[in-house]
């Protein structure tokens, strides 16, 4: 499919203060942006849904798990790579971020217990069996969390099948994480 990478001069008048948060937030217009710039309302609920993920309960390595898990999984050619980057920017440990992209044991049983709850999210579409709620919960989890992994998912659906269907070519800064 044909999907036009929008810039400033080529993107609607309603895309053109969200292409501006985009570039105050990562220096340009990461081409996954300028993919949602053909559709304002994707994009601005992307931006919106990617800045509410950021302000939960979770910390920097467990907003990675949730979504290099979810990335994975939709096997993103963009956004696995991208978050690798965001990972690395964010300070998470190489060793969590390298676990994740290569589906090995995380560090910690609560981040390994994470991953396992947001997958069979993810795989059962919002079901979980008593057991997996039960295990979530034993390494100090809450509803809280679960609900905020929903809200991972919703932001994270957006991108990736954004990226699949537009085949969007990976920027420059994330290649080396390809």
């Amino acid at each position: 499919m044909s999907f036009t990478l929008h810039t400033k001069e080529t993107a609607s008048e309603q895309s053109q203060p969200l292409l501006d948060n985009a570039i105050e937030a990562f220096g340009m217009v990461p081409n996954l942006i300028a993919v949602m710039a053909e559709a304002p309302a994707t994009l601005e609920a992307y931006q919106t849904l990617h800045s509410l993920f950021q302000q939960t309960s979770f910390d920097a390595e467990e907003l990675t798990v949730v979504w290099q898990t979810i990335n994975v999984e939709h096997e993103c050619h963009y956004c696995v790579p991208a978050h690798t980057a965001i990972a690395h920017m964010m300070k998470v440990d190489a060793g969590i971020i390298d676990a994740l992209r290569n589906k090995t044991d995380l560090p910690t049983e609560k981040l390994q217990v994470l991953r396992r709850t947001t997958l069979a999210l993810v795989k059962n579409r919002g079901r979980l069996a008593p057991s997996d709620v039960q295990a979530f919960k034993t390494v100090g989890y809450e509803n809280k969390q679960l609900l905020e992994i929903v809200l991972g998912i919703s932001q994270k659906v957006i991108s990736n099948y954004t990226n699949h269907l537009a085949e969007t070519p990976l920027d420059e800064p994330f290649k080396q994480f390809a």
